[in-house]
């Protein structure tokens, strides 16, 4: 890249955040995550659902989604997740979220399932059109994508734990299951001796791995559709506490990590472009926003701060990584949303973002690269 320009991308859709709203807004809430994802060049994020309350019905859906229409400055989709107890509750409100979340393994928040038989009534009963969206371990997704191909579901793998376990959504899919998956930056940035090195900072679900299986991700990244943060704010106290829950931030990073990866050749441009916004509208069937761009200084490489984040827990487990670029200007539906350092959306001005029609049938192959 040369020394000093300005490169044009069309932002980011971040598939996998948690901005706390409701129940847990000293960590974060929806104008300061929303606002963290403009800073970061990200147009559209994808909330999860285990709030306090859970996000796990047709009104919970309805209450949260009222909230990001009241404070939301960049646009954004919800998902649901079941709660346990009231199917036809998640079934009523599937038509306006943008997937089912399950937590098959144990996570931040009271949300797991294991139960054989109520994940079984739970692919059966999903009608879509949103994929099924789940967090799990090796065990727990080699269930999922049996149940998946019982019941013609589609798919998607957060966060996928170790790079073997690309190889088997990938053997899943060439049988004809509709699986599609993400990573973290953080497991492509850092390792388990940067875990040791953060100490609670560093813990997180999935675990950091080896700089062996990091390498391994990195090779094997023709097999992702997607790289999602996972943006998990925790105070700093929570942090230091003597049960330090999991979970880091991330949306203002993704970008800077990706375009210093991108200038050392370990991807291009258009496959950054491919994981991080057309990847994402793809396998959520959603319409990118309209007339809407990122604009990104690119100078020398730097290194990450510890803080001035726009996120509210003010810390980054980044800190110290060299990085590239530094978003200039954010222009959202026709308006500049965010210049040199301001944030000059109101509350509000974020938007759902909008399904494209027909839900994935199949994963596009790597050579199209989502265009």
């Amino acid at each position: 890249m040369p020394a000093e320009s300005t490169l044009v991308l069309p932002g980011l859709i971040d598939a996998h955040v948690h901005l706390r709203e409701p129940g847990a807004t000293h960590k974060e809430d929806i104008a300061s995550g929303t606002s963290a994802a403009l800073a970061g060049g990200v147009l559209g994020v994808l909330d999860m659902p285990n709030n306090r309350p859970q996000t796990a019905s047709r009104l919970t859906l309805a209450a949260k989604l009222d909230l990001f229409a009241q404070k939301a400055v960049s646009d954004y989709g919800l998902f649901v997740g079941y709660d346990g107890h009231d199917l036809q509750a998640l079934v009523e409100a599937a038509p306006a979220a943008v997937g089912l979340k399950l937590y098959l393994d144990e996570t931040y928040g009271d949300m797991t399932i294991r139960e054989p038989a109520s994940l079984a009534a739970l692919f059966e009963a999903w009608p879509g059109p949103g994929p099924i969206a789940i967090h799990a371990e090796s065990q727990a997704i080699r269930v999922a994508i049996d149940l998946a191909e019982r019941y013609h579901q589609h798919l998607h793998v957060c966060h996928v734990p170790h790079p073997n376990e690309l190889l088997r959504i990938e053997s899943a899919r060439q049988r004809g299951v509709v699986v599609t998956c993400e990573v973290t930056p953080h497991h492509l940035f850092l390792t388990g001796e940067d875990g040791q090195r953060l100490g609670p900072y560093g813990r997180m679900k999935p675990p950091l791995l080896s700089p062996a299986d990091v390498q391994l991700f990195w090779r094997r990244l023709s097999l992702v559709d997607i790289i999602a943060s996972d943006h998990a704010p925790h105070s700093m106290a929570e942090k230091d506490s003597p049960d330090p829950p999991p979970g880091v931030p991330g949306l203002e990073t993704t970008l800077p990590l990706l375009l210093w990866a991108a200038d050392r050749g370990m991807l291009t441009l258009e496959r950054l472009q491919a994981l991080t916004w057309h990847g994402p509208l793809h396998v959520f069937g959603l319409q990118p926003p309209a007339d809407s761009a990122v604009e990104i200084r690119i100078g020398q490489p730097y290194t990450l701060p510890s803080d001035g984040y726009r996120t509210r827990c003010g810390w980054s487990p980044f800190a110290g990584h060299p990085a590239l670029g530094r978003v200039s200007r954010v222009r959202l539906r026709g308006q500049t949303v965010w210049e040199s350092g301001r944030l000059l959306a109101r509350p509000g001005y974020g938007r759902p973002l909008t399904r494209a029609g027909a839900s994935l049938t199949q994963r596009p192959s790597i050579q199209e690269d989502y265009t």
